[in-house]
């Protein structure tokens, strides 16, 4: 795992900084401290520059930035290629050399060399990826199918940089450092600034499965080449049993390519399902002990009961060593200017904080990799929220006349209830909007207006955040080959929640200390048979995880695997009616008074209110402010 940069300056108005290209590179000194390189064309217009965590091939000999024998390709690359062995075999007997052993940084090189763009069909794994092709005087960047890795860039003065973080961005002091107001507006709906948007106005961000191409006349060009329901055959006629057992092969095959590496692996286990599964598969056939950690709070929290009890157990089951960690509200407080400097974008979801910190724990003991359960609850239906969501799809289904689903809405309306969800899944339902809008949602449509300032309350008078999803929405209606309710959930969360929320907190959170996070359940070529269940397999009769569970009795223990749903989720509720809620008010508060996005009066409802969640979601947004535009 790495941190990468690059700076191409098309309009040759002057040569590559290379005191700038090195400040930028060692910003990520975190991603990656074991190495750094750097790389400049002969015309001087063109740097990349890396920064390494050694994972696979630990020799000098697979340092980046890595090119092929007459330097006409160079690649900077942050990730991992799973398949790179089987690939590399694949070149080889098409007449390629290779100068490292098994570097998988080799196989890019020479995989677009071979076939071009094309190479990233061969490619298995999570990977945001920078070439340079010097005949063709081209940049291309690649972000992975799912959106494990991130890759930032932004257009400045003739200028093309791109980086591993927004933070190795803004060590450009060209870079202005102003708020994007739409993106602020969809993050008080999401939590997360939706691709490709950033907070920052100058800054995007590389979606999920695109490519972008630079040339020298500085045009670009973006294109998906991935999509779930392009790579898919619907199992609409084998039989539960059937499925269960590929499902738990190919989980194995994921699992497997996953604990590939040339250092350390361990498993961050919570004690749930997810966790204990790949713990689990991990485990098979190693002759070596395998490292677990867990994470827990300090008292009895009514929200959040700690999963020490079945950690251990799986933990023993497995021979492990197994390591423990408690936290309490100080070391919270404590972490939240560390939180902000590493998000560099506001992510809303407290549970960056267990993460930063089993990721630690992880790191103090040797560890350098490790296995993580993200995707699962996504592919599976693992949130009990989303039993509620199927149910109100099938009230909405029901035969009502739309004047009277419009008058109810009124009703609402007039009681004063517009923040509630009963008044915004209604109101969906009148403008014939899907109820669903991914698995993470703060403040509603009809709150959020209430929430912001006038100005952007002007600004946005006929917008919604929906028309961050629109987009998604409409790729489903296109390509789906089930229109139900549940693959719809599945596919907007795999499309927005997990790559820009979920999967982007692992990554900033485990990166801050160096550490390498894999995800097994997020293989793409898992994914795409996930995705190809039937529903009523998926669900059984409306059971969280129903074929997953099926599919690993025997594997786990039986009280694992019914146990109800937890979450790795934080006390946050108990902590504010301590430290954290007088810490809160005063920020936000005194952040109100000096700035225009928030209306006073309703911050004073909210604050009242005592709603711990949501003063979060606000809070984040008002010390990221402070660090990164103040």
């Amino acid at each position: 795992m790495c941190g990468i940069v690059g700076i191409f300056n098309f309009q040759k108005k002057s040569k590559v900084n290379e005191l700038l290209l090195i400040k930028m590179r060692d910003e990520m000194v975190h991603r990656g401290p074991d190495d750094c390189g750097l790389w400049i064309s002969d015309g001087g217009f063109t740097g990349l520059a890396h920064r390494r965590l050694s994972i696979i091939d630990l020799s000098h000999s697979a340092a980046q930035p890595m090119c092929n024998e007459d330097k006409t390709i160079w690649v900077v690359f942050n990730g991992e290629i799973y398949n790179h062995a089987e690939i590399r075999i694949e070149l080889v007997k098409k007449g390629h050399s290779f100068k490292t052993d098994h570097s998988d940084t080799e196989v890019i090189v020479h995989g677009f060399e071979e076939w071009g763009i094309n190479c990233l069909q061969k490619f298995r794994g999570m990977f945001a990826i920078g070439i340079w092709d010097d005949i063709k005087k081209e940049l291309w960047l690649i972000r992975d199918r799912i959106g494990i890795k991130p890759l930032y860039y932004t257009i400045n003065d003739g200028s093309f940089i791109f980086a591993s973080e927004i933070k190795s961005l803004l060590t450009d002091r060209n870079i202005k450092r102003e708020v994007n107001e739409e993106a602020f507006y969809h993050y008080l709906s999401f939590l997360t600034s939706p691709s490709p948007q950033t907070m920052f106005k100058n800054i995007k961000k590389l979606s999920a499965a695109h490519y972008l191409k630079i040339d020298s006349r500085g045009d670009i060009k973006i294109n998906c080449y991935w999509d779930v329901f392009d790579f898919i055959s619907p199992l609409s006629d084998v039989s539960e049993t059937c499925i269960a057992e590929r499902l738990i092969d190919e989980l194995r095959v994921s699992v497997k390519y996953r604990a590939i590496s040339d250092v350390p692996v361990g498993i961050f286990l919570s004690g749930g399902i997810d966790s204990s599964i790949n713990a689990a598969l991990f485990s098979e056939g190693r002759l070596d002990t395998v490292d677990t950690f867990t994470i827990g709070y300090e008292g009895k929290n009514p929200s959040y009961l700690n999963e020490f009890e079945y950690a251990r157990k799986m933990a023993e089951i497995i021979g492990a060593n197994h390591h423990e960690k408690i936290l309490g509200a100080d070391e919270f407080i404590d972490f939240l200017n560390k939180l902000v400097f590493h998000q560099d974008e506001p992510i809303a979801d407290p549970v960056c904080f267990p993460i930063f910190h089993v990721s630690r724990l992880a790191k103090e003991n040797g560890v350098t990799v490790c296995q993580v359960g993200e995707g699962s609850d996504e592919l599976f239906m693992g949130y009990p929220g989303w039993l509620t969501a199927l149910k109100l799809y099938k009230l909405n289904s029901l035969p009502v006349p739309h004047f009277i689903k419009k008058a109810g809405l009124s009703l609402l309306k007039l009681s004063g209830r517009r923040d509630s969800y009963s008044y915004e899944w209604l109101r969906r339902s009148v403008e014939r909007l899907p109820i669903f809008w991914g698995g993470a949602e703060a403040f509603f449509e009809p709150e959020k207006k209430l929430l912001i300032s006038e100005k952007l309350r002007k600004n946005f008078k006929n917008f919604s955040s929906f028309e961050a999803i629109r987009p998604i929405f409409n790729s489903f209606n296109e390509k789906s080959w089930s229109k139900t309710p549940l693959c719809w959930m599945s596919y907007i969360d795999l499309k927005f929640r997990l790559p820009e929320l979920l999967l982007m907190r692992v990554d900033k959170m485990s990166m801050a200390v160096s550490l390498e996070a894999r995800v097994p359940f997020l293989d793409h070529k898992f994914v795409e048979f996930a995705m190809s269940i039937p529903e009523e397999i998926k669900s059984g009769d409306h059971e969280l995880k129903h074929i997953l569970k099926k599919s690993v009795k025997g594997l786990i223990p039986n009280d694992i695997i019914n146990r109800s749903k937890q979450g790795f989720g934080v006390p946050i509720y108990e902590w504010f009616f301590e430290k954290l809620g007088t810490f809160a008010r005063e920020e936000i508060v005194s952040f109100a008074n000096k700035t225009d996005f928030f209306d006073k009066k309703y911050l004073q409802v909210l604050l009242k209110r005592n709603n711990a969640q949501k003063i979060w979601y606000v809070l984040n947004f008002v010390l990221w402010h402070r660090v990164w535009i103040e």
